[in-house]
């Protein structure tokens, strides 16, 4: 038999499978999926099965498989095809298609850990009658004798209550015997007391609604207010595909939301449950992975990489706040969850649910036109109803001497400080200061690396680089004119949170940002703080804008409302209504009704008034005049080409060429913009130039993006990244 095996290395040059033999020994052993060691060149390494076959493909020797190195099924068949569609899709090598699916534990390289916890058991090893003969005949072996009591009792004890000197010599004696029982990081038990609540007439129809595509391929949007209870409309879905016999899978864009929803599951489903996401360690991934493979599990829960987990027979699959960015990997390979999870429902015959208050254009064009059917929740649950917004024009807030908190919004703080209620307040930048110069000379720190300047974290003391991590530690003295000159510019959370402990002395404050939640079960920790009212004003960039539920908070304060506005982004508008619609939407999901404070420059600006009258029609339509004008998505589709090198002649010249290659290659409805300087020219030491591509149709374009891929694999000093339907231009 001979193995069809994809090696460990990912240069684009060997982008192709490998034939081995499959020695005697491992005939019966090795499957589709598993990784294995095979000689490649002088060296032995690691690579995946990707097919048995009889047939000898050449006329050449093979080598022999070496040996086996996880003996457990990784990719399943339709792993192995979603790896297939992903390197298609997005450009990739195969081998990196197949890294991207696995947990960190499980990669192609990683020498194997063996992550998995046991619990030692001990148990009778002999017969009941030759245990009491011992008994009988062994009276003064106390110890021993009260051990073979219990396990004539319970049968199972666990070794650790029991170790002693009696225990081993029953051990020695072959009376009683150990067993390796493997233990899950993450155990969860249902909530027998739980009462789920009880739908409303507008969420048991939308239920209803989707539930009618069960066993069918079928792309649903739910457009629901915040607070309309989108969450209790997926676990009645789940709720009934579980009945049915099938399995659910559950996106949410945020590790910040784990927390909150993965506990709501917990207690509503108990240890069917299983979480996947980047926080977990390295021995709870290998856990719930196995759980996974194991089909131990029913529901699996978790952020972007959960849409890869070998879940079999999928009857759902949700994506929560589907508007989200982070759904769109960055780096290699440059997917879409969204893509991989309508592939998943073809395959399995099963719905695909995307819910959000503030969908993306795109996904509300096509429901609109009828290529998803749109589901709508257009009121809050129970007595609650949406917040009242106001735009506070803070040119006049400065006139004032109010540069960070308005007059308004610091009386509202104090009057929910005094009800004992809670407030949230969103500033999407972190850090203390976001630009340092000197006053003297004007002289900006920026990052040596990067085409962008250091933030100032004064919890740290140091200048950092949001980019490519470069750090020093905060100067005294400008390095140009020597002079002790140094003035901090921008706002960030560190400094708004400095400001709010200076004004509101008596008020407790925690920060919410990328600083404070670096350790493991961090994000849990303030959540849930939060949440039982340990602290007065939670303070936070775009993490704490979507999917928390604080009964107790009944004011939102956003402090620059506008920042996000003037990104060189077509897509900025969108986001800034999302992201400001969805950090409203945070307060006043109780009984008292919420308020919502909007900090701006620009009052009169048409999103931030959307914003305030919580119109997202209004918004769309607006939106979707611009898109057509400018022939962006929905209208058109994106590519996005960067020509990335050190050598600054080198990029422009080849960037050049990309563009002419394009143009004498692609239809002539195709657009063709650039070469252009990339937003960030200049990162990690390297210089970008940027070409994109806008196209409706073009049956020439993947052939034509795979030459130009094939041909910078064989150039020096140079490379290309092809990013299909980019987050950002």
């Amino acid at each position: 038999m001979i193995a069809e095996v994809l090696v460990e290395y990912n240069a684009k040059s060997i982008d192709k499978s490998f034939f081995y033999l499959i020695p005697s020994s491992l005939k019966n052993k090795i499957t589709k999926g598993m990784k294995v060691k095979v000689p490649f060149g002088n060296k032995l390494i690691n690579g995946f099965v990707i097919n048995i076959t009889n047939e000898q493909p050449h006329n050449y020797e093979l080598k022999s498989i070496d040996s086996i190195v996880d003996d457990f099924l990784i990719l399943n068949d339709e792993l192995l095809l979603i790896g297939n569609y992903l390197q298609e899709k997005t450009l990739c090598t195969k081998i990196t298609a197949y890294q991207t699916m696995l947990p960190s534990n499980l990669k192609i390289k990683d020498k194997h850990h063996n992550l998995i916890k046991y619990d030692i058991y001990i148990s009778l090893n002999s017969s009941v009658e030759q245990v009491r003969s011992f008994i009988n005949n062994n009276k003064r072996k106390i110890k021993q004798n009260e051990i073979l009591t219990i396990l004539l009792q319970k049968k199972q004890v666990l070794k650790k209550d029991y170790a002693s000197n009696a225990l081993n010599e029953l051990i020695k004696n072959k009376l009683v015997k150990e067993e390796y029982i493997q233990k899950y990081r993450l155990e969860h038990h249902k909530n027998q007391d739980l009462i789920p609540p009880k739908l409303t007439i507008e969420q048991e129809k939308a239920v209803n609604k989707i539930y009618s595509y069960a066993n069918k391929s079928k792309t649903i949007l739910l457009h629901g207010v915040t607070g309309s209870g989108k969450t209790e409309v997926y676990m009645n879905l789940i709720e009934k595909v579980i009945k049915d016999g099938r399995n659910c899978l559950l996106l949410i864009p945020e590790i910040t939301l784990t927390a909150q929803i993965v506990n709501r599951f917990y207690d509503r489903f108990g240890n069917i449950v299983a979480i996947f996401h980047s926080a977990l360690s390295d021995g709870e991934k290998q856990d719930e992975y196995q759980k996974i493979l194991n089909n131990q599990i029913k529901i699996v829960i978790g952020t972007r990489s959960a849409i890869f987990t070998p879940l079999t027979n999928i009857g759902i699959i949700i994506i929560d706040e589907e508007h989200s960015e982070t759904y769109k990997q960055d780096s290699n390979p440059r997917y879409h969850a969204l893509d991989i999870a309508i592939f998943r429902s073809n395959y399995h015959n099963c719905p695909l649910v995307l819910g959000s208050a503030t969908p993306s254009l795109e996904t509300m064009a096509r429901a609109k036109k009828g290529v998803y059917e749109l589901v709508t929740l257009n009121n809050r649950v129970g007595i609650s109803s949406l917040p009242n917004i106001t735009l506070v024009d803070m040119s006049l807030e400065m006139r004032k001497r109010n540069p960070i908190i308005s007059s308004i919004l610091k009386e509202k703080i104090i009057d929910r400080l005094n009800k004992k209620e809670q407030i949230i307040l969103l500033l999407n930048r972190r850090g203390y200061s976001t630009t340092i110069s000197c006053q003297n000379c004007g002289y900006v720190y920026k990052c040596p690396h990067c085409d962008i300047s250091l933030t100032y974290h004064k919890s740290s003391n140091n200048l950092r680089c949001h980019y490519c991590g470069y750090t020093i530690l905060k100067p005294l003295k400008c390095p140009s004119c020597h002079e002790e000159a140094l003035n901090y510019l921008g706002l960030g959370t560190e400094k708004l949170e400095n400001e709010l402990v200076k004004m509101f002395p008596t008020a407790r404050v925690v920060r919410m940002d990328t600083d404070t939640t670096s350790q493991k079960g961090s994000h849990e920790k303030i959540i849930t703080k939060f949440k039982n009212q340990e602290y007065d004003i939670l303070l936070g960039t775009q993490m704490i804008s979507k999917g928390l539920d604080f009964p107790n908070a009944t004011l939102a304060g956003i402090i620059n409302g506008d920042a996000s506005l003037n990104i060189p982004d077509f897509r900025s508008s969108e986001r800034t209504f999302s992201l400001l619609t969805q950090a409203a939407g945070r307060a006043g999901r109780a009984n008292v009704p919420g308020e919502v404070i909007i900090q701006t420059y620009n009052p009169n600006n048409y999103t931030l008034n959307c914003v305030k009258n919580q119109n997202y029609e209004q918004f769309y339509n607006y939106e979707m005049k611009i898109r057509k004008k400018l022939s962006y998505p929905p209208y058109y589709y994106l590519v996005s080409i960067k020509v990335i090198s050190k050598d600054y002649e080198l990029a422009q010249k080849e960037s050049q060429h990309v563009a002419n290659y394009l143009q004498n290659h692609l239809e002539n409805t195709t657009i063709i913009l650039g070469p252009t300087t990339a937003a960030i020219f200049r990162k990690n030491n390297t210089y970008r130039f940027q070409i994109l591509i806008k196209y409706k149709y073009d049956s020439k374009l993947y052939k034509t993006l795979k030459e130009l891929d094939n041909i910078f694999v064989y150039l020096k000093n140079v490379y290309i990244e092809i990013d299909l339907n980019p987050n950002n231009i």
